[in-house]
């Protein structure tokens, strides 16, 4: 949690606003593919990728 505060912090400080779409996204397809994982949707998922 320390990294997503300090990388928010960044963002705010340096006006990087253009960065949060990017990391919604890359959070987003991390959990799915967590999520993923252990589920009986994993092949369909995996072939996205």
């Amino acid at each position: 949690m320390e990294f997503l505060k300090e990388l928010f912090e960044f963002v705010k400080t340096r006006k990087k606003y253009w960065l949060i779409p990017v990391i919604v996204i890359l959070l987003f397809f991390g959990l799915l593919l967590f999520a993923a994982a252990g589920s009986a949707i994993a092949p369909f998922i995996y072939t996205i990728f």
